[in-house]
């Protein structure tokens, strides 16, 4: 019983940073990234769809990303998502690619951003903290219902314990690697 409440924890906290690692790969950093604009919502014939099913992103340069629509009624929409996102990006189309020049970070620009990574990290440390507590909660339903016992209950703790503080880190270690991506010039 203990295991199977432990492993349950266990693998909604890894979760818990595969998600954290995905909203940061969405956060601007000074060079282009295909990751930022792959999951924008796409107007396509009245249903949103993620860009990266309607067209081929690549990197052509360091601050430039090339959008190839599978579709040339895709274009229109294409442009519109990546304008509405709020990203700073204005999308040029040749009729053939649409092309997403990224302006250089301003310093101001640059705080925001570090902002935004520091709040998506204490979210995802909450939502571990959350998991963590719901687990001790089913082992104290364990320990009274008489399934396990007080000692079982007080080692199982410890290890759920350990396992918080080390996801922690690691969700850390991520906002911190993010930080300095942001900041570097």
């Amino acid at each position: 019983m203990i295991e199977e409440v432990i492993t349950d924890a266990e693998q909604r906290m890894h979760k818990t940073v595969e998600s954290l690692k995905r909203d940061l790969a969405t956060i601007r950093t000074g060079r282009a990234s295909p990751s930022l604009i792959e999951r924008l919502p796409v107007d396509y014939y009245g249903t949103p769809t993620p860009l990266q099913q309607l067209a081929q992103i690549t990197t052509a340069e360091a601050r430039t990303l090339v959008i190839t629509p599978y579709d040339r009624a895709a274009f229109s929409g294409i442009e519109k998502a990546i304008q509405k996102a709020d990203l700073g990006l204005n999308p040029t189309n040749d009729g053939r690619v649409i092309r997403v020049v990224f302006p250089p970070l301003t310093e101001e620009r640059r705080r925001e951003l570090v902002k935004i990574v520091r709040k998506q990290v204490e979210d995802h440390k909450v939502a571990v903290r959350n998991i963590r507590r719901e687990a001790d909660k089913q082992m104290r339903e364990l320990q009274k219902e008489g399934v396990i016992s007080a000692d079982a209950e007080k080692r199982a703790e410890e290890r759920l314990q350990n396992l918080t503080d080390q996801t922690i880190a690691e969700i850390e270690r991520l906002g911190k690697q993010k930080e300095a991506e942001v900041l570097e010039v």
